[in-house]
C-alpha cells in the first residue's frame, strides 16, 4: 500500500495484467489475489458484537428528533431472537421474508435475523406497494418469490397492497398499525423470543452458496427480476471493497446514508461495509430532492461521516447549502476521508466546488471517486482511487474480478466474471442463460473506453449503456451515456438530467429535467413562483438557450450536438419505471412513456428551446 497525498488516505497499489485475443476481445485482471473472507455476513456482525458490544451499529431519529442508537451487542441478541421466530414460522428460501418499508433499524434487524439462519429477505421499493391501486408489479414479485412473512415498519400505508397482493395466510410483522383481518406480530415482541439451539444449528449450515437475499431490478421493460444474492457475493464483495478503501481496516466507517436498501448500492455495499468494519450507520431519511435535502443537511450538520455517498444531483444541492453555511461545510468535511458518486455523471463544476469547499474546511482537497457495478455484481466491480482532475474515470477491476472487453460497433462492451457475480435470476433459467456469454462472463450491458489508449492501468470511462445507444438518420451512432453527462455538465447546474432523443432522425434533441433551485436564482422573486412560471420566465428561457447554444457550438459533430431541448414539467415517475429510488433515469422507459413529448420536441412546440445557426430562439 502507498500513502495518498490527500488526508493520508491509504490507497492500494494494484498489479494489473491483460491479454489481447485473436477475436479482438481483451481480458484484464488483477494479479494480486483476493484475500480471505467469511462464509456469511453475520459472522462479522457476531465478531463486533463480542469484541465491541457497546459500539453503536445503527442510529435513526426518534420521535423527539434525537438519535436512537443501537449497539452491536444488543443488536446481535435481537438478530438471534428474530432468527428463532423465523425458524418457528417455517420460513425458508422458498418462503422468504419480504420487506415493504423504507430503511429503518427494524428493517435491518429483520433482514439480518432471517439471513443469519439461511432465510433470504427481499426488500422492495415501497412505491410498488403505495404508488397505485393496481399493484401489478407487486403481485409479480410475490408470485416470483412466494414470501412466507411480510415486514413493514408502519403497516398503515400498505394495508391495501397487502390485502390485494398477498395470500391471506402470509402473516405480518410491524411496529404499528397492523392490517385488519390478518395474523400480525409486533416487532418488539419478537425481541423477547428466546433463541434455542436451532438458531446455532441453522447458522452453522449456512455457507457461501446460501441465498442471502433477493434484489429486484427496476422492471422497466416488464416484471421486476429477482436477482439472487449469495453470501459468497456479499462477503467477497466486501473484501474487494476493503482492499480498495484500505483506510477502513483501521478506521471503522461512520456513514450518513439515505440510499434505499432495496437497491444494491446501499442495501449491499454501504449496509455491509459498515458491518464488515464494525462501523456506525446513521440512517438519513432525506432524499436528493429540494425538499428531501433539508433532512440530509440537518443530519450532516450534526454527524461528520468518514465515507459519504450521494448522486450528483444531491451533491449539487449540498454544494449550494455548504456555500451558505460554514458550520455545515466544516462538520461535513471534518472527518471525511472520501466521497463517492454514482447513478449519473458528475458535472465538472460540482467536482470543482467539492474540492474547493474541502480545501476551505480542511486545507486539502477531499478524494472523490466513482466506479461501476450492478445488482448482478453485488455491486462493487470497478473503482477509481487514483486522484483525478475531472470526474468520470471508473477505475480498474477489483481483486478477484476478470474483465472481458468485446469490440462492438467501435466500442468495447464490458463483461465480468468473479465471486461477486450472481448465479442468476430466481426461478428464471431462460433469463439466467441470456445474461451470460459462452465463457460464463456476465453481460452487464455497459460500454467502456480506455482512459489512455489500450492501457488498462489508467482505468476506463463509462461509454453508455449498449441498449441505450442509437443511430441518427445518417447512420451515425450516438453514445447516449457520454452525451447525457456532457450536456448536464455544460448546462452548469440548470438541469439535473436529460433524456437524449433522435433515433432515426436528422438531429439530436433532449428532454431535460430542470433543477429548480438554480433556475429560481435567475429570477427576482423566483422563490415565490410556481415551477410552471419559472419555466416560462424569459430570463430562465434565455439562460437555457445560452447554455444550449454554447453546447451546440462546441460539439464536434451531429452525434454529439443536441439541437433542441424541452424542459419537463412533470418529473420522471418511479411507478412507470422512468426513474429509480436512487434518482437514476431510465432512458428507454422515458422515451416510451413520453413519446408525445418527443414528437412535440421535433414539431416545434412553444415550450421547445431550439438552436439555429445564427440565433437561439
Amino acid at each position: 500500500m502507498t500513502e495518498g497525498h490527500m488526508r493520508d488516505i491509504k490507497l492500494w497499489s494494484p498489479r494489473l495484467e491483460w491479454q489481447e485475443r485473436a477475436d479482438g476481445s481483451i481480458l484484464i485482471w488483477r494479479s494480486d489475489a483476493l484475500g480471505p473472507y467469511p462464509d456469511s455476513m453475520t459472522e462479522r456482525f457476531a465478531h463486533w458484537a463480542q469484541t465491541f458490544p457497546d459500539r453503536p451499529w445503527m442510529a435513526e431519529r426518534d420521535e423527539a428528533g434525537g438519535w436512537s442508537r443501537l449497539p452491536y451487542g444488543q443488536a446481535m441478541d435481537r438478530i438471534r431472537a428474530i432468527s428463532q421466530f423465523c425458524l418457528d414460522l417455517g420460513l425458508s428460501t422458498d418462503r422468504p421474508l419480504i420487506i415493504l418499508s423504507d430503511n429503518s433499524i427494524g428493517h435491518a434487524l429483520m433482514a439480518l435475523g432471517a439471513q443469519h439462519v439461511g432465510i433470504p429477505s427481499a426488500a422492495i421499493s415501497p412505491a410498488y406497494a403505495t404508488a397505485s391501486n393496481e399493484f401489478d408489479k407487486l403481485r409479480d414479485i410475490v408470485g416470483q418469490i412466494t414470501p412466507g412473512l411480510i415486514y413493514a415498519e408502519d403497516a398503515a400505508p400498505f394495508h391495501a397492497a397487502i390485502a390485494s397482493a398477498f395470500p391471506p395466510d402470509v402473516p405480518v410483522v410491524c411496529r404499528r398499525n397492523p392490517p385488519p383481518g390478518r395474523l400480525s406480530h409486533r416487532l418488539p415482541d419478537l425481541f423477547e423470543v428466546e433463541p434455542g439451539p436451532a438458531v446455532d444449528t441453522a447458522h452453522a449450515s449456512t455457507g457461501p452458496d446460501t441465498v442471502a437475499k433477493f434484489l429486484f431490478t427496476s422492471g422497466t421493460t416488464g416484471s421486476p427480476k429477482a436477482v439472487i444474492q449469495t453470501q459468497r457475493m456479499l462477503c467477497s464483495n466486501q473484501e474487494m471493497i476493503a482492499d480498495c478503501y484500505a483506510f477502513l481496516r483501521e478506521d471503522p466507517p461512520v456513514v450518513v446514508d439515505w440510499a434505499p436498501w432495496n437497491h444494491t448500492a446501499s442495501g449491499n455495499k454501504v449496509f455491509n461495509m459498515v458491518i464488515y468494519h464494525g462501523g456506525t450507520f446513521f440512517i438519513d431519511k432525506g432524499r436528493p430532492t429540494p425538499a428531501g435535502m433539508r433532512e440530509t443537511i440537518a443530519n450532516l450538520r450534526e454527524i461528520s461521516p468518514t465515507w459519504y455517498f450521494n448522486v450528483p444531483a444531491g451533491y449539487e444541492m449540498l454544494v449550494h447549502a455548504m456555500r451558505e453555511d460554514e458550520t455545515l461545510r466544516d462538520t461535513f468535511f471534518r472527518d471525511l476521508k472520501m466521497l463517492m458518486y454514482a447513478g449519473a455523471g458528475m458535472a465538472q463544476h460540482t467536482w470543482d466546488a467539492l474540492e474547493e469547499l474541502s480545501r476551505q474546511a480542511s486545507g486539502e482537497p477531499v478524494h472523490i471517486g466513482t466506479g461501476l457495478g450492478s445488482t448482478e455484481t453485488a455491486p462493487f466491480s470497478l473503482y477509481c482511487t487514483e486522484p483525478q482532475e475531472r470526474p468520470g474515470n471508473i477505475g480498474i477491476p477489483a481483486q478477484g474480478i476478470t474483465l472481458k472487453l468485446v469490440p462492438i460497433e467501435e466500442k468495447y462492451e464490458l463483461r465480468l466474471k468473479g465471486p461477486n457475480v450472481t448465479p442468476g435470476y430466481w426461478r428464471s433459467p431462460k433469463l439466467t442463460a441470456a445474461a451470460f456469454d459462452d465463457e460464463g462472463f456476465y453481460m452487464i450491458g455497459d460500454a467502456v473506453k480506455f482512459a489512455v489508449d489500450r492501457d488498462p492501468r489508467h482505468g476506463f470511462f463509462f461509454d453508455g449503456r449498449t441498449a441505450e445507444n442509437f443511430k441518427l438518420q445518417t447512420g451515425t451512432w450516438v453514445a447516449v451515456g457520454k452525451l447525457r453527462a456532457q450536456l448536464v455538465d455544460q448546462f452548469g447546474g440548470l438541469i439535473r438530467d436529460a433524456v437524449i432523443t433522435g433515433a432515426d432522425r436528422e438531429e439530436l434533441g433532449a428532454l431535460v429535467v430542470p433543477f429548480y433551485p438554480a433556475l429560481r436564482k435567475l429570477v427576482a422573486g423566483g422563490e415565490q413562483m410556481s415551477d410552471a412560471e419559472i419555466l416560462q420566465h424569459p430570463e430562465v428561457r434565455a439562460a437555457l438557450a445560452d447554455r444550449l447554444g454554447a453546447h451546440t457550438r462546441s460539439a464536434s459533430g451531429s452525434a454529439t450536438r443536441v439541437m433542441r431541448i424541452l424542459p419537463l414539467r412533470d418529473a420522471p415517475r418511479f411507478e412507470r419505471g422512468e426513474i429509480t429510488d436512487k434518482g437514476s433515469i431510465n432512458q428507454r422507459a422515458m422515451l416510451s412513456h413520453r413519446a408525445d413529448l418527443v414528437e412535440a420536441l421535433y414539431a416545434g412546440s412553444d415550450e421547445v428551446i431550439a438552436f439555429e445557426e445564427e440565433t437561439v430562439r
